[in-house]
């Protein structure tokens, strides 16, 4: 068995500018993956926003129609162990006397803000 992983004559295994070449393919390859990783981070971090926004919208709107005489707010239908929807620690929702609600993410991107008509619009932050 050892006979087969022994180098034959002759061949003594890689040149130094065959490594040369290999490290200079990976590094292009870094930097093009780069740039993209962080855009990539950027729309999850949206998405995250957007998809809990969307969530407390759905959790609202069950909670009105349990309760019709109820007003949305964060302590009724959005944050805590006690309201109807937890969002997670990194999306931050907050409401407005008009009803409308905005979501952010704590890594960044847009904010987006849903009125009670369930139009969802976004805004650099």
């Amino acid at each position: 068995m050892l006979k087969y992983f022994r180098a034959k004559r002759g061949q003594k295994g890689f040149t130094l500018i065959e490594l040369m070449i290999v490290v200079a393919i990976i590094g292009i390859l870094a930097a093009i993956a780069i740039p993209q990783f962080a855009s990539y981070r950027k729309k999850s971090y949206d998405t995250a926003a957007k998809a809990e926004l969307k969530g407390w919208y759905t959790a609202c709107q069950a909670y009105l129609t349990d309760y019709p005489a109820k007003t949305i707010s964060l302590t009724n239908c959005a944050v805590g162990d006690t309201g109807v929807f937890k969002s997670s620690n990194d999306v931050t929702i907050a409401t407005s006397a008009t009803g409308a609600a905005q979501s952010s993410h704590s890594g960044g991107g847009k904010i987006f803000t849903v009125d009670v008509n369930g139009v969802m619009t976004e805004a650099a932050k």
